[in-house]
């Protein structure tokens, strides 16, 4: 049976796109209508490696000024996106989550680098961490997974190594047939 977490972390997408230094818009040219998709992808990609099995997450982009947003949710590689009902601001969605989960006593980090929204999250008892802050987390991290993945050389480990020479002598003989 699958472990239930009781952790939550809540992105503000925006904010980190905006603030954290993974996010910044780089110099090969996007060719598609939004040109926050890449990095909103690669946001979404950081985020789940960075809840891991540890969190539930939940990343809130701001749709207040998008008349056709209604705040509906969907979940992609097990993370739940939310816009921002249209005429309600991010800031809203994100301190009713963490409100919500301290209610319930779930352990909550938001990221962001909004003052306001650290101060009112903070006030509640929920944890914060500034974009740059996750930034540098989610490039640790991969640092980390990239020199996990190294290649060396596999250490040969055979029994002629673990046994005593007159054993391994014997052993020798009996497979020469002497």
């Amino acid at each position: 049976m699958a472990h239930k977490r009781n952790k939550l972390l809540i992105v503000d997408g925006y904010n980190v796109l905006r603030s954290g230094k993974r996010y910044k818009r780089n110099t090969d040219p996007d060719y598609t209508d939004d040109p926050y998709n890449a990095a909103r992808e690669r946001l979404l990609t950081d985020v789940v490696n960075f809840a891991g099995h540890e969190y539930k997450a939940i990343i809130v982009f701001d749709g207040a000024y998008n008349e056709f947003s209604t705040g509906e949710a969907q979940t992609i590689g097990g993370v739940r996106i939310i816009f921002s009902p249209a005429g309600q601001s991010a800031d809203k969605v994100i301190e009713k989550l963490a409100h919500d989960a301290r209610e319930r006593n779930v352990e909550t980090l938001v990221v962001t680098s909004d003052a306001t929204i650290q101060d009112t999250v903070f006030g509640q008892g929920v944890d914060r961490m500034s974009a740059d802050g996750f930034s540098h987390e989610v490039a640790q991290y991969y640092d980390e997974v990239r020199l996990d993945e190294s290649p060396r050389v596999a250490r040969k480990n055979t029994i002629a190594e673990r046994i005593d020479s007159a054993t391994l002598a014997k052993l020798k003989a009996l497979r020469d047939g002497k």
